[in-house]
């Protein structure tokens, strides 16, 4: 039993095209998002695949295996697609797959609740594979809204096998495989009938099928001659790296033939046949009793509603970030003295085997110190957020933010999708530029990718959380003071959200021009979410995820960090140097040298810029801890500190370039040294004139 999970979907997918291995049966899974596809497949195979409740959740796809019958099989779950017509990756990806991928036996997941939606990608399936089984998941939330199916009528209307399935209860799991063994063996006698187009329309599909013989080994040539009619250049490009040289010349010659037929006409033709025989099906096989919906749509009144939505979803954000901060203080300082301890014991252990002091440092003030400083500030508030995030996720409340966004961002002239990246973005910057995959509009995606880093992540919440908790904590009330904390965290949070719109508004006006595209947002029904998937997404898929790489790309630079700190040329640090030379642009948007200089060696990663601020302050050499808050705002005021620093600190920190790992996941997912530059420089450029007029402006209000 394995799985395999790449970042790149092309990547992964050719890889299962060259499968060979005849003696394993391959499966593959297809179908909406939000129909429990990916819960089918961690049930069949054992695996642990997230399974998120809003639409293009799945980003990366999923290899696994399961035994049957004394049998292997292999089963690939392919992205949560809407339809294969269009040009995401996710359809990209879905639609090769099916074309040209080696498999036995298509299994197409609907949701159970709503046959008539689901039925779409099923039929476009249908005619480019008729060794399909249908699976009709979610039983036990169709029973619950009285919804029923009749299903040994359906099975002989679409001449395929049509299993009921209920992860949730464990219902018709084994059936499936049952069914999945016997259609590979041949066992099931198919009896699909063509969807009627029109007789225009049927009489060149024939034409054309006739013309279509050079193509031996094509799995359906009807879904071809369709899309010959239908679909225009771009759809047919990802076929130029499946066919030789002569096919691709001979399926240009027979395109050309056909060219004279508009394409539009036909695809919307196409399309409107499709949904009303879905509508018919939902008519004549699909009956409900009462109104279970009525629940969802008097919640969704409340929380997509224009007066009360987006006062709702800042009032969930503070709560989130109250229990974060107030929770998360106890576990960093038991983890923090925790490595302090490691930390004396392995300096006794390599001065035991006499290691050179040279090296004893580097390793224990440097490489370790970093890594202990990451893990105890990375780890608690992480442990605490991702849980609730994924909770609200599962819960399908993200989706409705989303909605709630969409005007903003259509505004700006983005995608209305880009508020689902940015929400991924909270955790880890690079998940939600990964998470960007789900834009299909290439000038859109660049867009999101680009502001993703106005969203503070996860690394850069202690910095600012640490500064309001010292500059803004007006009593002596602890409780009080998290509320406080909790209020000007979510006011950085709006502000990132404001830059983020106002940029993507100048990029869409100037870089990347354009208009903004319309998309649908399917809003899942409210389940109860699971508290084994919560804490297994939340704490091994994210929060262990972000921090092993985070650790992974700090600690090494934590030696570099000490080097600096501990090379003198005419008794200066080479680190002081630095200080030096940047305290003039420092001063000039309300920082120092010194502040500006530990955000630039914090690179890396963000967390370990306040370790790198101490540690030029105290004049150390070593990345320094702070006991308490209070004695850290001690340190900070005797060197200067006022709160229009604290301001300017926490904006910069907010707007500043990305970290290292994020500009490398924006190389990978751009495939540009271009774009990877611009994303470094309009953040810091922007960063730095939101410093310069902030610092102007409350110089004038505090008349310093």
């Amino acid at each position: 039993m394995g799985l395999t999970n790449v970042a790149s979907k092309k990547e992964f997918m050719k890889d299962i095209f060259d499968t060979k291995d005849k003696n394993k049966r391959v499966v593959c899974l297809v179908g909406n998002p939000n129909t429990g596809k990916s819960s089918v497949f961690n049930t069949l195979t054992g695996l642990h695949q997230h399974t998120g409740n809003w639409s293009g959740k799945t980003v990366v796809n999923a290899y696994g295996e399961y035994k049957h019958r004394d049998k292997d099989y292999g089963i690939i779950d392919l992205p949560g697609v809407y339809s294969i017509f269009s040009y995401s990756q996710e359809e990209e990806v879905s639609r090769e797959f099916i074309c040209f991928g080696h498999y036995d036996v298509l299994v197409v997941v609907c949701d159970m609740t709503c046959i008539e939606r689901n039925l779409n990608i099923f039929f476009q399936v249908l005619e480019m594979n008729t060794k399909i089984i249908l699976c009709l998941n979610l039983y036990d939330e169709a029973r619950d809204k009285n919804i029923n199916v009749n299903v040994e009528n359906l099975e002989k209307n679409f001449g395929i096998p049509i299993v009921v399935t209920s992860v949730k209860e464990n219902l018709g799991i084994d059936e499936l495989k049952d069914k999945i063994c016997d259609v590979i063996e041949g066992k099931y006698e198919f009896n699909v009938q063509n969807l009627n187009y029109g007789e225009d329309i049927e009489e060149n599909v024939s034409k054309i099928e006739s013309e279509l013989c050079f193509l031996e080994n094509f799995k359906n040539k009807r879904w071809l001659a369709l899309r010959i009619l239908d679909s225009d250049d771009d759809f047919f490009d990802f076929m130029k790296n499946y066919l030789t040289n002569e096919e691709n010349e001979k399926l240009h010659y027979l395109r050309k033939k056909f060219s004279n037929i508009n394409n539009n006409e036909i695809r919307e033709h196409i399309v409107e046949k499709i949904y009303e025989k879905c509508r018919n099906i939902k008519k004549n096989y699909v009956s409900q009793k009462g109104d279970k919906h009525l629940r969802d749509r008097k919640i969704d009144d409340i929380v997509t509603s224009k007066k009360y939505g987006i006062p709702i979803m800042l009032g969930v954000l503070s709560i989130i970030l109250f229990i974060t901060i107030s929770l998360s203080n106890v576990p960093s300082t038991i983890l923090s003295n925790m490595f302090n301890f490691l930390e004396l014991k392995l300096s006794d252990l390599l001065n035991y085997l006499k290691f050179p002091v040279f090296l004893h440092d580097m390793l224990v003030y440097g490489l370790f110190r970093v890594t202990g400083w990451v893990i105890s500030v990375m780890l608690p508030p992480m442990a605490i957020f991702f849980p609730m995030f994924t909770f609200l996720e599962d819960l399908g409340y993200l989706p409705r933010v989303a909605f709630n966004m969409d005007h903003l961002f259509k505004k700006s002239g983005c995608h209305g999708k880009q508020c689902l990246t940015m929400c991924m973005g909270f955790g880890c910057n690079c998940a939600g530029i990964i998470g960007t995959r789900i834009i299909e509009s290439k000038r859109e995606r660049l867009i999101a990718i680009i502001t993703n880093n106005f969203v503070p992540c996860n690394g850069r919440f202690p910095t600012i959380i640490v500064l309001s908790s010292i500059f803004f904590s007006v009593t002596t009330s602890g409780l009080f003071n998290s509320i406080i904390t909790a209020l000007i965290v979510t006011i950085i949070i709006i502000i990132g959200v404001c830059v983020t719109l106002l940029i993507s508004h100048i990029l869409s006006k100037t870089l990347l021009k354009g208009e903004p595209s319309s998309f649908t947002l399917e809003l899942p029904p409210y389940r109860k979410p699971k508290l084994k998937t919560i804490l297994y997404t939340s704490l091994i898929d994210r929060t262990i995820f972000v921090l092993g790489r985070a650790v992974m790309v700090a600690a090494p630079f934590g030696i570099v960090i000490w080097i600096l700190a501990n090379i003198f040329i005419n008794d200066v640090s080479i680190i002081n140097y630095i200080i030096q030379f940047l305290n003039p642009i420092g001063k000039l948007i309300g920082l120092d040298g010194s502040i500006l200089s530990a955000f630039i060696l914090g690179i890396p990663a963000n967390e370990i810029v306040m370790p790198i601020l101490l540690m030029s302050y105290l004049s150390t050499g070593t990345l320094v801890d702070f006991d308490t808050v209070n004695s850290l705002g001690m340190i900070l005021r005797d060197n200067g500190w006022t709160i229009i620093t604290a301001i300017n600190t926490m904006l910069f920190s907010l707007l500043h370039f990305p970290c290292s790992t994020a500009l490398w996941t924006i190389k990978k997912e751009t495939g540009s040294n271009k774009w990877t530059i611009l994303s470094f420089l309009i953040p810091t450029c922007v960063a730095f004139i939101v410093c310069f007029f902030v610092n102007i402006i409350l110089r004038i209000i505090f008349k310093v």
